[in-house]
């Protein structure tokens, strides 16, 4: 019995590795058309929606934006705090000497009680003349702040301060321009022309406060005195309305009275005073 040839072994390198490599090759063609595609494209559309929206790192289409550019501030950045009262009180704010607003005013909404424990209690108003370009709020805060302070006019209980906003007030403290303020102050025979002083307008309601010298202070506070060269500005006008007159700086190196005219001068017969905002410093 004869044993049958054994059948003859394949190549290598036949047609069935050939079929085999060439499947291989066309597979990994088409996925790199595909990652290609989505990355020409910008990506996964399904997470990135509509042309123009924000991926997860915050770019849009082409990584070109980021959130600080567009003005909402890096993911947990926090907000930046608003400026605090005194800070308010401290900036030199820009105002031409000759600014002119509109001549009639506005009064600050709203009612404050006065000191505790005040004796006379005196009503007040605020105004501000349309136009200018100053914030009625802080200047309402820093009258009845000022006023109502131990240092102030209220000092010892003697008095207290309480601000309205109708026709009962026995007074109006007015912020305005200086051209608007020297037609009030010329009702009462007041000259404030020449060097754009405040006045109290003894023959009218008004108290002007000079909105020039509010926004720039003076060369006798200098920039870095703003604070307390307006709260001067206030207890000075409100100590005319109360009965009081000038007086000049009796001693060399001493605070000067806060009756003294001190956005003109802190000397007088060649005494010079330090510059001083309030009526009783000590409290």
């Amino acid at each position: 019995m004869s044993v049958p040839a054994p059948a003859p072994r394949p190549k290598k390198g036949g047609k069935g590795r050939v079929v085999t490599g060439v499947l291989a090759l066309a597979v990994t063609t088409v996925l790199a058309v595909v990652i290609g595609g989505q990355v020409a494209g910008g990506g996964d559309t399904s997470r990135n929606g509509a042309t123009g929206q924000t991926d997860d790192r915050g770019q849009t289409d082409g990584g070109t934006t980021s959130r600080s550019e567009d003005g909402r501030g890096a993911p947990g950045a926090p907000e930046k705090a608003a400026p605090s009262y005194a800070q308010q009180m401290s900036e030199v704010l820009p105002l031409e000497p000759d600014f002119k607003g509109k001549g009639t005013f506005t009064a600050v909404k709203g009612e404050e009680r006065g000191a505790e424990g005040g004796g006379e209690v005196l009503r007040y108003r605020v105004d501000v003349e349309k136009g200018l370009p100053l914030a009625s709020g802080l200047f309402a805060k820093a009258v009845h702040k000022t006023l109502n302070d131990e240092r102030s006019w209220a000092h010892d209980g003697e008095r207290s301060f309480e601000r309205v906003d109708g026709k009962e007030a026995d007074f109006v403290i007015t912020l305005a321009s200086s051209p608007t303020t020297d037609v009030w102050c010329a009702k009462s025979g007041l000259d404030t022309s020449q060097e754009r002083v405040s006045c109290d307008s003894a023959s009218t309601d008004r108290i002007m406060i000079n909105g020039y010298r509010w926004a720039q202070g003076a060369k006798t506070f200098g920039d870095h005195r703003m604070y307390s060269y307006r709260q001067m500005l206030i207890n000075h006008e409100v100590g005319h309305r109360i009965g009081l007159n000038h007086v000049g700086c009796s001693k060399d190196g001493a605070l000067a009275p806060v009756m003294m005219q001190q956005t003109k001068t802190v000397t007088t017969d060649g005494a010079t005073c330090k510059p001083n905002a309030w009526p009783f410093p000590k409290g």
